[in-house]
């Protein structure tokens, strides 16, 4: 089955799924034509616009990605694909930080409330705890309930679509980038040399596998305890890291685990605190007391994703630093820099709790910088025997390098230089000599899955006209 008939058959489930969405919408305001006519007592009515607002979310993000698909189609194998790519990996790029941010921003204050959260001093019946904070000139006053208050407040806000959002817009920023270019940015055949649509196969199995190992992890008592079970999770991640690093190009590997935390983040929102909150709320509303073991799991499941942030943010940096992915134990600094960022976090989920350790953030730190020592170059490479002119570099960066770094990139992924990156003179050239030696020499991050043949004795060839002053003569 060919790309193209994917695509196809993807957008003619989103249509028919978009318009099963906006037919519901539809009978649903023809039933209730006075929505805000509702009365307070009318909890059905309320329950149906509360599901008429998500059918509408998910109905326009339908319709969006389909009109996306549609369009590309339409400019595929023409001069503006690269453009429209370029274009559109930057939005959803731009959105999926954006609403990222708030996604961890509300992980990071609500996991801050409950460390800091005065559970003694003066606290009303039914209680558990209370907090004075101060921010942006005013006074704030927060309870927590041990269970649910008397009476369910009408306005109730939800923490789940920053979640949702994020998890969406990352999953199609993996498509636009990864899945749709997979012959490019996915798959190396330097590592392993399969099809594109075999290597999308395998990094959506990932998810799919991976978040229902996680959810039956946590289906066990060993969940209780903590540290056997964080453990276990790190070692199965760690195994992941080993065995997509030889399978995909390393880049696009890195990316797989994140999205792989991304998504066991975005799973315990939407499969297990947000139906937790719902039953609360539904006992509390029949005049029964929620069953605690709903809010004690959920909260862990909480806790889970706050440890995940930091590696997370992490991988999602990591893909504009070759130094991390391109190592040949690139797997081994994935997981160091990790479990370093977690204990980091852990130090600081230990402060908010008034408790300190004196190992902990040192140990995280060491753990990170370690990594950078491990994947730095050799400081004694063999040396340059004779002088390297620009003469002898010049071809090699014309034949290896030019097809995409120029003003009119004759490669298929590029309509513009990536990156603004141009070789067109031997000015140019000569001012990027670092970046050269990052990328080409220590890394061998370029070419992109040395598409373009480039030799171990080209790279050394370059690496002495760098070491030798990288001049132009």
């Amino acid at each position: 089955m060919s790309t193209l008939s994917i695509f196809i058959a993807i957008l003619g489930a989103l249509v028919v799924i978009a318009i099963w969405q906006m037919g519901g919408i539809v009978r649903f305001l023809t039933k209730r034509k006075k929505l805000n006519e509702i009365s307070d007592t009318d909890e059905v009515a309320r329950q149906g616009l509360s599901a008429t607002k998500n059918m509408l979310i998910v109905g326009g993000l339908l319709v969006l990605f389909a009109g996306l698909l549609i369009f590309y189609l339409f400019v595929k194998d023409t001069p503006v694909e690269s453009h429209f790519f370029e274009w559109m990996s930057l939005l959803v790029r731009w959105f999926h930080i954006t609403i990222g941010i708030a996604w961890i921003g509300a992980s990071f204050y609500f996991v801050f409330l409950e460390n800091s959260l005065n559970r003694t001093k003066g606290l009303r019946k039914g209680i558990a705890g209370n907090l004075w904070a101060i921010h942006g000139g005013g006074f704030y006053y927060v309870e927590k309930y041990k269970n649910a208050p008397e009476e369910i407040p009408k306005e109730l806000h939800w923490f789940k679509y920053e979640a949702y959002f994020t998890w969406i817009s990352g999953f199609v920023l993996l498509c636009i980038v990864y899945y749709f270019n997979a012959k490019s940015f996915l798959i190396d055949p330097n590592v392993l040399n399969i099809t594109p649509l075999t290597g999308v196969a395998i990094g959506v199995s990932t998810l799919i596998v991976g978040w229902i190992v996680y959810d039956l992890l946590c289906k066990f008592p060993l969940i209780n305890h903590g540290i056997v079970f964080a453990a276990i999770g790190f070692l199965l991640m760690v195994g992941v890291a080993w065995l997509l690093t030889n399978v995909f190009n390393s880049r696009a590997a890195f990316i797989h685990v994140g999205a792989l935390i991304g998504t066991l983040m975005a799973g315990n929102v939407f499969f297990v605190i947000i139906p937790s909150q719902k039953a609360m709320v539904a006992a509390a509303k029949e005049g029964k007391t929620p069953d605690p073991r709903l809010g004690k799991h959920a909260g862990l499941r909480s806790l889970h994703n706050n440890y995940f942030t930091l590696p997370v943010l992490f991988i999602m940096i990591s893909n504009h630093y070759p130094s991390t992915f391109s190592h040949e134990l690139n797997w081994l600094a994935l997981a160091g820099i990790s479990l370093g960022s977690a204990l980091v976090k852990h130090y600081l989920n230990l402060i908010e709790r008034g408790e300190y350790s004196i190992w902990v953030f040192p140990v995280g730190i060491l753990m990170i910088l370690a990594v950078a020592f491990m994947t730095s170059p050799d400081i004694n490479p063999e040396a340059c025997d004779d002088e390297v002119s620009f003469a002898t570099i010049y071809p090699i960066v014309q034949s290896r390098c030019i097809s995409c770094h120029s003003s009119n990139p004759t490669d298929e992924d590029w309509s513009t230089p990536p990156n603004g990156v141009k070789y067109d003179t031997p000015e140019e050239v000569a001012a990027k000599a670092d970046l050269i030696m990052q990328r080409v020499v220590l890394t061998h991050n370029m070419p992109q899955n040395n598409k373009t043949g480039m030799t171990p004795e080209e790279r050394d060839l370059i690496r002495c006209w760098i070491q030798q002053g990288a001049s132009t003569k």
